[in-house]
């Protein structure tokens, strides 16, 4: 497999590049079967109308498709580029049993890009409610579209200086160009939806006090609090928390810091973890010239990360050390090098995934200049401060009810910050059920 070029890593990734010719869109979706049970819809977290958009693209309607599907989730341009969809929709569609699937993805990406710069048809009546909504993620974003097309007021406050939550400052640019977000934003800033940057919810404002100014508040603040790794050398200079690493790298790019203040990774860079946000991080580390190994501790059968994630960054050149663990950094005020110890699997933990077991008297070092720790994440509750009445689960999240209700009245959460972690659709999802349940709860129902 031909290894991509640096020019070609520091470039959007060719997957972002192209998409459907208006040809291929139609000869794709003419593949669809239509099933009368719609299998592909079940799979797919938020419920959209997947046959019935598809339909519409094989007939050539494509503006008619693209605003069907913006109408049941307004951030589709995002979820044709980010979605695991061989997670949920094509681990559904029937062809997929004897060939390929239905490339449901790729048939969203095109016609949301259609439809990309069109604005709402705003005809609704005012309710006279306000809602706030803290975060302005995917789970945010989608709450406060959703209130606003009932003819709710809503307020977004955001504590970064542009709204997109991870969407903005999580997602590499190859992945979701941000000027593809911008433009879904704009969209629901066009329902009316106004946006509050810069502002932190726990400290420069409280919870409480947004009660007291809007009828009801939903908290989306994702799960930003990245998880440490507690061995000897790890506070030593050139080791990044993922979640911080690619913040930096974000805001750095669009020029809210300086670039002097971005990571400088070095020749060598080690990525420990094998989610997602690991392998968003090794790839843009490529991108900035290093040599990149994941280092995971199981194998690649148990890795969290898609496989189309995994196949992209073998293709753009990361390199892979399985079944190996951190237990020491080592260097002088710098990182040098990085001692693991070998692993074996035992049986199933908690998670399903085979346990991870050091040999002992197998440790080994691996030289480096950066290392990026990308293990997980915990919920961002900052927002709660100074706020009593809400629950939280010992391992952090948020507690709510069915209904997305948290244990305060008028107050509703989603998203990761009360799953500690899952993907854009089904962030989505809770904005959605969430809006529902404050809209019945605002208009007394």
């Amino acid at each position: 497999m031909r290894k991509l070029s640096l020019e070609e890593r520091r470039t959007t990734f060719k997957e972002v590049l192209l998409g459907y010719s208006e040809e291929e869109a139609i000869r794709e979706a003419s593949r669809c079967l239509q099933c009368k049970d719609t299998p592909c819809r079940t799979g797919c977290p938020i419920g959209i109308d997947i046959p019935g958009f598809i339909k519409l693209i094989a007939e050539g309607r494509f503006e008619e498709a693209g605003e069907k599907l913006k109408d049941e989730n307004v951030l589709p341009a995002v979820c044709g580029r980010v979605c695991p969809f061989e997670r949920f929709c094509a681990s559904r569609c029937r062809l997929g049993k004897a060939g390929d699937p239905v490339n449901i993805r790729g048939l969203k990406r095109f016609v949301a890009d259609v439809v990309l710069e069109s604005k709402p048809v705003v005809e609704r009546e005012t309710t006279g409610k306000s809602v706030a909504v803290v975060g302005s993620g995917p789970a945010g974003l989608t709450v406060a579209f959703e209130l606003a097309k009932k003819g709710h007021h809503v307020v977004i406050y955001e504590a970064l200086p542009e709204p997109g939550g991870v969407l903005f400052y999580g997602i590499p640019e190859f992945r979701l160009p941000k000027d593809v977000l911008r433009k879904e934003i704009a969209y629901i800033k066009a329902m009316g939806v106004d946006i509050k940057t810069g502002v932190v919810v726990g400290e420069d404002i409280t919870l409480n006090s947004l009660l007291e100014e809007h009828d009801a508040v939903f908290v989306g603040t994702g799960a930003g609090v990245p998880k440490t790794l507690k061995v000897p050398g790890a506070d030593l200079e050139g080791i990044y928390l993922a979640n911080d690493f690619l913040r930096r790298l974000n805001m750095a790019r669009m020029g809210y810091i300086p670039r002097t203040e971005a990571p400088d990774v070095g020749e060598k860079t080690l990525v420990v973890g094998g989610g997602s946000t690991a392998m968003d991080a090794a790839r843009s580390s490529l991108r900035l010239g290093s040599e990149v190994t994941v280092v995971y501790r199981r194998s690649e059968a148990e890795m969290p990360a898609s496989r189309e994630e995994i196949e992209h960054a073998k293709e753009e050149g990361v390199n892979f050390s399985f079944l190996a663990s951190p237990v020491s950094f080592k260097g002088v005020k710098r990182v040098s090098s990085m001692e693991c110890i070998r692993m074996r699997l035992g049986p199933p933990d908690e998670s399903g995934r085979r346990r991870p077991i050091p040999i002992e008297g197998s440790e080994f070092e691996i030289p480096c200049d950066t290392v990026v720790i990308a293990i997980g994440q915990r919920p961002d509750t900052r927002a709660l401060s100074g706020t009593t009445g809400i629950r939280v689960a010992d391992w952090g999240g948020i507690i709510v009810d069915d209904s997305m209700r948290t244990t305060l009245e008028g107050v509703y959460a989603g998203g990761d910050v009360i799953s500690g972690g899952g993907t854009v659709a089904e962030a989505i999802r809770d904005g959605k059920k969430a809006a529902e349940s404050i809209h019945r709860y605002l208009v007394g129902h």
